[in-house]
């Protein structure tokens, strides 16, 4: 059983290409044996905020994957790391789950639940409210930046899609006039970086295996990586932007990386 590229590091998304929701993508457990059998590395990379690193680790495992914490690179640390360069221990407020609001506290933040602070973190936030967009609101007509995790419009689930950081990030920007400075999720060469840190290989050598073609798939020309779509997740096999976009390989899923 044989990889079908021959990299080194192997980038993997989470949503859509290895599970969707509670149920692994068939075939998954036994490509990533094969690749770290192969001596591949491999790690896995997610836009998604709402789980801690071990709390996906932990996920993997249990569907059949062995992971460590370590494994895992999400949005939530990608963020924290990056406004910890620009602003250390500032101020802010945040329109997120609570496993983004430890990792920033956990970064140094003063996390604050009212508009006196100095950014406004955007994130996938399942509690999204009014009262959240007001103090949004006030916080930036007080001076606040603004920042964001990622910037998917929806997130694959058993069954469907439900809404994503897009929508917040698009609520915020339009009762502000304000627009995020900074989005550290894929496709921005933030997350890469810490990505590929973790793998120890540069660009040329890594590959990314993902479900999106905005995220995954253009990050990964824009940078220099192999790049894989999986028809798994969110995109579809008749989607114009598969023959624009030109992966190097498209499978209909995980399973088909192996030969």
């Amino acid at each position: 059983m044989a990889p079908r590229l021959p990299h080194r590091g192997w980038l993997f998304d989470l949503d859509g290409t290895v599970y969707r929701g509670e149920a692994l993508i068939p075939g998954a457990a036994e490509t990533l044996a094969a690749l770290r059998a192969a001596g591949r590395r491999v790690a896995f990379l997610s836009n998604k905020p709402l789980q801690t690193r071990a709390d996906y680790a932990a996920k993997l495992t249990r569907l059949g994957v062995p992971a460590a914490a370590e494994d895992v690179v999400n949005s939530s640390l990608v963020l924290a790391r990056h406004l910890a360069t620009l602003d250390p221990g500032a101020p802010v407020f945040v329109i997120g789950e609570p496993p983004l609001v430890s990792e920033l506290a956990a970064h140094g933040f003063e996390v604050r639940a009212d508009h006196r602070v100095r950014w406004v973190v955007i994130a996938f936030d399942r509690t999204f409210d009014y009262a959240k967009l007001n103090t949004a609101l006030q916080a930036v007509r007080q001076g606040a930046r603004l920042i964001a995790t990622n910037p998917d419009r929806t997130c694959p689930v058993e069954g469907g899609e439900i809404p994503d950081c897009a929508g917040m990030t698009a609520a915020v920007e339009a009762v502000t006039g304000k627009t995020v400075e900074v989005i550290v999720g894929k496709p921005s060469p933030i997350i890469l970086e810490v990505a590929l840190g973790r793998l120890g290989v540069p660009a040329r050598d890594a590959v990314i295996v993902g479900d999106r073609i905005e995220t995954d798939i253009v990050m990964g020309k824009r940078l220099g990586l192999g790049t894989v779509l999986v028809l798994s997740g969110v995109t579809r096999a008749d989607d114009p932007r598969v023959a624009e976009i030109a992966p190097d390989l498209v499978l209909p899923s995980i399973r088909e990386l192996i030969r």
